[in-house]
């Protein structure tokens, strides 16, 4: 059984995210979304509320794809975090050039630590790459219209939380 591991913070998930699950989920299997837990980031959602979100998303895909998908809640080294779901491989979404700096230099610690487990680049859809959680929440909470970037659902729960009506698109 080849097993894929997404792994990120999801605070919230976008459409970018869902992008690339829904096309990590052809590669493999059984995809774990890894649900990073990073206190220093101060999560606007909860851990639960934002691996509800996933595992909503996850069935939809799942039924599309045959593809088993589910989150998994992490605190640890992500290569240790792979290994404890048996996945072969993480997944890692590409939006830009800038990105690409980061991840080359995450492959190679994680080469390092475990040589077994490969890292596999998506990148994200062209409508997809301007997509970020930290942007989406911004313009949220300024009071902007995110509803282009996240799925209805998680658009109501930005509303609710920023605590204004304004993004409603």
């Amino acid at each position: 059984m080849r097993v894929g591991l997404y792994p990120g913070t999801f605070d919230p998930i976008t459409l970018g995210h869902i992008d690339i699950i829904r096309r990590a989920s052809l590669l493999v299997d059984k995809l774990v979304i890894g649900v990073a837990i990073n206190r220093d980031k101060g999560p606007l959602f909860s851990l639960d509320e934002r691996v509800a979100m996933i595992e909503a998303q996850s069935k939809l895909l799942s039924d599309q794809t045959g593809t088993e998908i589910v989150a998994h809640p992490f605190e640890n080294l992500l290569i240790d975090c792979a290994r404890d779901v048996g996945a072969q491989i993480i997944v890692r979404g590409l939006r830009a050039v800038a990105d690409f700096e980061y991840e080359f230099q995450m492959v190679g610690m994680n080469r390092v630590l475990d040589d077994s487990i490969e890292t596999v680049f998506l990148m994200a859809e062209a409508k997809h790459q301007a997509i970020a959680s930290k942007l989406v929440k911004e313009i949220a909470r300024l009071g902007g219209d995110v509803s282009r970037f996240v799925t209805s659902d998680v658009n109501e729960k930005l509303i609710a939380r920023m605590g204004n009506s304004s993004s409603t698109g």
